[in-house]
Parts: structure tokens; C-alpha cells; sequence
């Protein structure tokens, strides 16, 4: 008993269908096949799919002007640009000569070449008019014809080819099955992704990655819009009231600031005191605000877009921004999801870029460079106008300076964060498109953590109440006044101009010291580590009573699913 099913991706109007035959000995999934039958059917009403499809399927059809004509027996199909759907002949052949049915197909090119794909076999079918016959199906790559297609394709690909990068055309049907389309072994989830993409996202995306996004990329790209969401709220309180304004001198350059949020304007510098307490920690301080701001921004609304380009949804935890903003005059009066009036800031990160014997993925441990910032809770930004005023002499306070200080350490602690996060979740995706993205992100991330590094070791020596931030380049301990840690000078782990990486141990102490970004380990650095880190650090508190917002839950579970995936091979 035959029966036909599409495997692949066809015109809206015809499919190109393989008569198999179904036996007890040689059968495929009829549920693999009702996958492949839905696909095609939808692919032609949704062209944007085909640029998320793997290698072996993605050419769009108008990259390519050859006409070909496809034969299936005693019926003839018009198709144009067979590139991609060369591909899928070869590894269809593939799989029908694992499986053992024989297809009759004819390719037949509109100048008059004829390619089979195999005759025969236990159907006995032959092929129309012209065909050529052939004892056995045969990679597609072998034929004369498709060498002459080969050679109208994009440089790109041939330079693919040339450095063994490319995807060989003759697939068995383990990685067929595997790898082609989105996957079976994720067909329910990639079938409804599918079903949901935004046509305005559809072309241009994806490089050729053969690998198929998967819902654990899913996952983790949901996780970091959503950890990007929070970045970008506290970075735009920093903006309001410490970016760039023409009230202070020096604080504003030729270049406009343009900081937008859902396309509407954010009024930056509304507190110069705080500014120019700022400035004391480097004068383009307002300057780094606005860009940094701008980036954190950008990193959420991409995913976002990314994410619906996918087919999956956006995440948005605007229901969470319930948190009071501080009243300087000027500053929007709506809710915030991020407290920085409460934080209790780690700056072990400080001593962990100078050691040169621990590693926190090797259960390394670390010095905070200011212990009283890890202690209690402290304001880094102003909460009223007093608090953010100068002296009458215009000398800064040492309250309003601590306030700036504590914000400087701040801003490194929340993007040497980005650093470890980025590259510890790139170890879990699939997709390289995907993984592309966050190396690319991440990079920018590490960039951050550099410039806040430098800028917070240029903090004064002062006493704020209960909140001292130490001399750090007077070669003591500032934690215990000793002038070694663990045998290392205590100068080689608190010096402010010490800021590029100290080579470390990696992998295995055996494999010598090398410098790095660390943690880069799931358990370190990863998802849920990164979430803890954020409660840690108050950043949640709501002040009227004192708990967490229920923004932790969710971030908490987005986390737990995105350190829980695993890179399918």
C-alpha cells in the first residue's frame, strides 16, 4: 500500500510529493510526516519562514532566477530557484535510501537537463518522458546539473564550503530528522513558534546555521529581556538625574542625547549637585550614564524584537514597576521596578579581577574592596532637593559625595554581572545565530564593567556616618589593615589602576594562569545566581514594607528554566 506525504516546502499551490512505500520493514513516521505535511503547507503563505529554517532549506526564492521543472511520476511542477530545494532533494534521497522506499523523482531543468533521483526499487516505478534512470538513489551533489546550480550561488556559501564550515549535502536520516526543519524532537513546540511568527521580522534574520533555534534558546533570550527590562529601569534613574545637562559646565558635549524610551523623550541631569559629585569620580561620568542607559535599553527592546521575530513572546514586567522614583523636581512620578535608595552592594568583584591564584568557579573567595558598602543599606541616588545640593560654597557634602561614590561601585557591580551572565548562558544554546547574539551582547556588557571598573577607584577617601570608603592604594587590606592576603601583597589586590584582568587559574590550576572574565560557570554566574545576586543587593525592596516585589518570582522561574537548559548536539 503506497501512500504520499510533502517533506519539505513547497508553493502554496503544489507540493512536491514521494510515493513510499509503507511496509512493516521500510516505514517512516507517519507522525514525522504529518509534521513535514503542515509545514509545507504553510511555508508558501509565510515566506519569512524559510530565513529561519535550517541550511538545507533556507534560500529564499527570489535570491535565484532558474527555472526547473520537477517531475513525480506523470506529473510535471514549475519551480523556481531550486537552490534550497536541491537541498532538500539530496537529504530527502538520503533518508529514502536509509529507509529503503524509493521515490520516483525526475528533476528536470528548463533548458532541457534531466536529473534522477532514482527508478525502480520495490515500487517498480519509472520515470516520465526523458528521465534518466538510475539503479540507486544517489546524493544530489553528485549530478552534473547541480554543479552547474552550485556555481549561482552566493560567494558567502562557497566560502563556507571551501573551509569545511558549510553542511555536507548527503545527510543520513538520524541527522535529517534531527536537524531538519526545527526538529523533531522539538516539533510540538517549533510547529506553534512557527504559527506565531511576525511577518515584519521574517526576512534578513538568521545566519546559516544549521542548527534550528530550540525552545531552551527560548528560555534563555526570554530570561535576558526580562534581566535587561530591570538593568534599563535603574540605569534611566541614574539618567534622570546624573546624565548629561547644559546646567552643569563640562557635563554636555556637541553630540545631542536622545534617550528614548517607547518613543518618548527621558529628561536627563534634573539633579546637578549629584552631577558634579559624579564628575568627581571622572568629568564624561554623565556622558557614560546617557550611553549606558541607552545601551540597556536597546539590549531589552532587541531581544524583544527577536523573540517575536521567532514566534515566541515578548516578556514585559511593567506590572512590577509599583516602586516610588525619587522626588527631585522634574523626575516622572511612576513606578519603578528597581529600588536605589536600600542597596547593599557587593565589591568583591573588585579583588576577584586582581587575584591571580582564585577563581570562583573553582570555589575561589574574595575581599570586598569597600566592606561598609556590603553592609546595610545606602542611597545611590537622592531621594528630595536638599539631599542633592551643594554646600552653599559649592563645595559637594560628604553625604551627596557617598551618595555619588555608592553609585559609582554600583554601576560596576550591575555590569560586571552582565559579564559573567552572558557568556555563562552561551554555553547552554543551540541556535548559533542565537549564540551569536550573546556573545555579541555580552561583549558590550564587558565593555561596561571596564569603563564603571576604572571610574570607581577614583571615589575620595571619606566618611559618610556609618559608611567609609578607604584609601585603596595604601597597600593595606581595607577590610583588617593587613598588607597581605593569603601571601599576596595586599597592594595587588586593592590598587585602583589595577583593571585589566590579572591572569588566573581556569579549567585546571595545571593549565597555568590566564586571563579571563570569571565566574563564567552556570552555578557562579549563570541565570539564578544572577537573580540572587539582584535580590542581594536590594535592588527589589519595596520601602513602604520592606519585602521583595513579586518581580523576584517570575525572574526566579525565568531563570530556573534558562540555567536548566541544555546545548542539543
Amino acid at each position: 500500500m503506497k501512500f504520499g506525504f510533502c517533506l519539505g516546502i513547497r508553493k502554496p499551490d503544489k507540493a512536491l510529493r514521494f510515493n513510499t512505500l509503507r511496509s512493516s520493514r521500510h516505514r517512516l513516521s507517519l507522525a514525522v510526516s504529518r509534521f513535514f505535511v503542515n509545514v509545507a503547507a504553510n511555508v508558501g503563505r509565510m515566506p519569512h519562514v524559510t530565513s529561519r529554517l535550517p541550511l538545507s532549506f533556507r534560500r529564499n526564492a527570489a535570491q535565484f532566477s532558474k527555472i526547473f521543472y520537477i517531475r513525480c511520476g506523470n506529473k510535471k511542477t514549475k519551480v523556481q530557484s531550486l537552490s534550497w530545494q536541491r537541498r532538500f532533494f539530496g537529504a530527502a534521497a538520503s533518508i529514502c535510501e536509509q529507509t529503503r522506499p524509493q521515490p520516483n523523482l525526475i528533476c528536470r531543468h528548463a533548458r532541457g537537463h534531466t536529473l534522477g533521483f532514482g527508478v525502480g526499487g520495490p515500487s517498480g516505478g519509472r520515470g516520465g518522458s526523458g528521465c534518466v534512470r538510475k539503479g540507486s538513489v544517489k546524493s544530489v551533489r553528485e549530478s552534473s546539473v547541480v554543479k552547474k546550480i552550485e556555481n549561482s550561488e552566493n560567494s558567502r556559501e562557497k566560502t563556507m564550503k571551501k573551509s569545511g564550515s558549510g553542511i555536507k549535502q548527503r545527510a543520513n536520516r538520524r541527522s535529517f530528522l534531527k536537524n531538519g526543519v526545527l526538529g523533531v524532537g522539538v516539533a510540538a513546540a517549533g510547529a506553534g513558534l512557527l504559527a506565531k511568527a511576525s511577518p515584519a521580522f521574517g526576512q534578513g534574520l538568521g545566519d546559516n546555521d544549521r542548527a534550528p533555534i530550540t525552545k531552551g534558546d527560548i528560555a534563555i533570550l526570554t530570561f535576558l529581556s526580562a534581566l535587561e527590562q530591570v538593568e534599563a529601569d535603574l540605569w534611566i534613574q541614574y539618567a534622570e538625574l546624573g546624565g548629561p545637562t547644559s546646567a552643569v559646565p563640562g557635563a554636555l558635549g556637541l553630540s545631542a542625547i536622545d534617550l528614548q524610551l517607547n518613543g518618548k523623550a527621558i529628561n536627563t541631569g534634573l539633579a546637578p549637585g549629584y552631577l558634579t559629585a559624579l564628575q568627581v569620580l571622572d568629568g564624561d561620568m554623565p556622558q557614560y550614564i546617557a550611553d549606558n542607559t541607552d545601551d540597556e535599553i536597546s539590549h531589552h527592546r532587541f531581544l524583544n524584537n527577536y523573540l517575536q521575530s521567532k514566534g515566541a513572546k515578548p516578556i514585559d514586567l511593567s506590572q512590577f514597576a509599583i516602586l516610588p522614583p525619587s522626588q527631585v523636581t522634574g523626575v516622572p512620578q511612576t513606578g519603578r521596578l528597581t529600588n536605589l535608595r536600600q542597596l547593599t552592594v557587593d565589591t568583591t568583584w573588585w579583588t576577584r579581577y586582581r587575584s591571580d591564584n582564585h577563581n570562583p568557579d573553582l570555589g575561589g573567595t574574595f575581599e570586598n574592596a569597600v566592606p561598609d558598602l556590603a553592609k546595610g543599606q545606602h542611597p545611590a541616588i537622592p531621594q528630595t532637593d536638599a539631599e542633592a545640593a551643594l554646600n552653599a560654597d559649592g563645595s559637594i557634602p560628604n553625604h551627596l559625595q557617598a551618595i555619588a561614590s555608592t553609585a559609582g561601585f554600583h554601576f560596576a557591580f550591575i555590569e560586571q554581572g552582565g559579564s559573567s551572565l552572558y557568556p555563562a548562558l552561551a554555553q547552554k544554546v543551540t541556535s548559533l545565530e542565537v549564540l551569536r547574539l550573546l556573545l555579541s551582547i555580552g561583549g558590550s556588557e564587558i565593555m561596561h564593567f571596564q569603563t564603571w571598573h576604572d571610574k570607581a577607584g577614583n571615589a575620595p577617601n571619606i566618611t559618610d556616618g556609618n559608611l567609609t570608603f578607604p584609601n585603596l592604594n595604601g597597600g593595606v587590606d581595607p577590610n583588617n589593615g593587613a598588607t597581605t592576603v593569603d601571601g599576596t601583597p595586599a597592594a595587588d589586590l586593592f590598587q585602583t589602576n589595577l583593571i585589566m584582568p590579572e591572569p588566573t587559574v581556569f579549567l585546571n590550576p595545571e593549565l597555568g594562569p590566564v586571563a579571563i572574565i570569571r565566574p563564567t560557570s552556570s552555578a557562579q554566574g549563570g541565570a539564578v545566581a544572577s537573580v540572587v545576586s539582584f535580590v542581594d543587593d536590594g535592588l527589589f525592596l519595596d520601602p513602604a514594607t520592606n519585602k521583595n516585589t513579586g518581580i523576584v518570582n517570575v525572574l526566579m522561574r525565568l531563570a530556573e528554566e534558562a540555567d536548566a537548559v541544555l546545548r542539543r548536539l
